[in-house]
C-alpha cells in the first residue's frame, strides 16, 4: 500500500479542526468535576453491557447489542451479540482502556500499537494526539495511517435508557487512510460519554465524510449513528 496515493492531512492540523467542530445531538447537562475523581472499574468476565442503535440521519432504529466480558487477562476480550442472539465479532484490549481491535466499524480493524477508546486520565483538561497503523482483517500486510485527536469536553449529567450517569464527554476526530484508492480525506467524528462507574460509555455517536480521488468539492457523507446504553450489569 503506497502512502503517496492518498491525501493525508498533517497530525498538526487535526487539533484546530477538532476544537470547533460540534460532533453530536445529544445533550449533557455540564457539572464540576465529581470530588474524589471517580475510579474506571476494571474488567470482569461477566460484565455486560447493551445498547440500542439508531440511524441520527432518518431517526430509525437499528437494533440492538449486547457486549460482554469473557475473557480477563493480559488480553481482554469483549464479545458481542444482535438482539436475535447473532454472534458478532468480538472488541480486543489489550490492556483495558487500550484497543488492538475494533469491530465497530463497517470492517474489523487491527492497530498496532494499540489506541486509546477513552481518556488516559479522568481530567477535563486532558487531550492527545494518537499515531497508529491499522490493518483490515484478513489483510495483514496492508497497514495503513491512523491520526486521531480526542479531547476532553468536560463532566456532565446524561440521561440514557439505562438511567443517569456523570460521565466524561470526549469528542476524537480521526483522519486516516483508506484501503480503498479512490477515497481521500477521510475524517470520522466521534463524540462519547465515559462513566468511570461502569468502565464504558453510555452514549456515543459517530459520523463520518470522504473525497472521491480527482472530484473537485465532492465530499460524501457517512451514517451518522447513535448508541445508548439501556442496561449494564
Amino acid at each position: 500500500m503506497n502512502p503517496t496515493r492518498r491525501s493525508f492531512i498533517a497530525s498538526a492540523a487535526l487539533l484546530p479542526v477538532a476544537c470547533g467542530i460540534p460532533l453530536s445531538y445529544e445533550n449533557g447537562i455540564p457539572v464540576a468535576a465529581p470530588n474524589p475523581l471517580p475510579t474506571i472499574r476494571p474488567p470482569q468476565i461477566g460484565q455486560e453491557w447493551t445498547y440500542i442503535k439508531r440511524n441520527t440521519f432518518n431517526g430509525k432504529t437499528i437494533g440492538t447489542m449486547t457486549e460482554r466480558v469473557t475473557s480477563v487477562g493480559s488480553v481482554i476480550k469483549i464479545e458481542s451479540t444482535s438482539e436475535g442472539g447473532a454472534q458478532l465479532p468480538s472488541e480486543i484490549q489489550q490492556p483495558w482502556g487500550m484497543v488492538v481491535t475494533d469491530p465497530n466499524w463497517s470492517k474489523i480493524l487491527n492497530f498496532n500499537p494499540a489506541i486509546p477508546l477513552w481518556p488516559q486520565e479522568l481530567s477535563a483538561k486532558w487531550s492527545k494526539q494518537i499515531t497508529s497503523k491499522y490493518t483490515i482483517a484478513g489483510y495483514p500486510d496492508s497497514k495503513l495511517n491512523w491520526q486521531e485527536y480526542m479531547t476532553v469536553q468536560g463532566w456532565e449529567r446524561i440521561t440514557v435508557p439505562a438511567g443517569v450517569f456523570i460521565a466524561l464527554r470526549y469528542q476524537s476526530l480521526i483522519n486516516y487512510e483508506s484501503e480503498d484508492a479512490n477515497k481521500v480525506d477521510c475524517i470520522h467524528k466521534e463524540t462519547a460519554w465515559f462513566a468511570p462507574q461502569i468502565g464504558r460509555w453510555v452514549a456515543r455517536e459517530t459520523s463520518g465524510s470522504y473525497r472521491i480521488q480527482g472530484q473537485i468539492n465532492a465530499e460524501n457523507m457517512e451514517d451518522r449513528f447513535q448508541w445508548q446504553l439501556t442496561s449494564y450489569k
